[in-house]
């Protein structure tokens, strides 16, 4: 996805840190042990929330194509469901 250079280093790096921040949450969790695997779901959800709203910056700006956005939601809205699951089966 090609950003306006006027928001390719500030929202589109930010969003770009924000997905980063989530795998690494994500694969924390995935090596942690099973006390401590909440606490990075937790932030793992955190992360995911920023980017949508993230997300819905770009649609609001009018900074990139619709149909990818929308694309990019679906794909995040997956994310936080099996995020959400495993955060219930270690009791979080």
């Amino acid at each position: 996805m090609t950003l306006p250079k006027l928001h390719r280093y500030g929202l589109g790096q930010s969003a770009e840190q924000t997905i980063l921040s989530t795998i690494e949450q994500l694969v924390m969790a995935k090596y942690a042990p099973k006390p401590t695997k909440a606490k990075y779901l937790i932030h793992t959800t955190a992360h995911i929330e920023t980017l949508r709203f993230k997300l819905r910056l770009y649609l609001e700006l009018q900074l990139v194509n619709e149909t990818r956005i929308f694309q990019m939601q679906a794909d995040v809205q997956e994310i936080a469901r099996m995020t959400t699951g495993w955060r219930k089966s270690v009791g979080a």
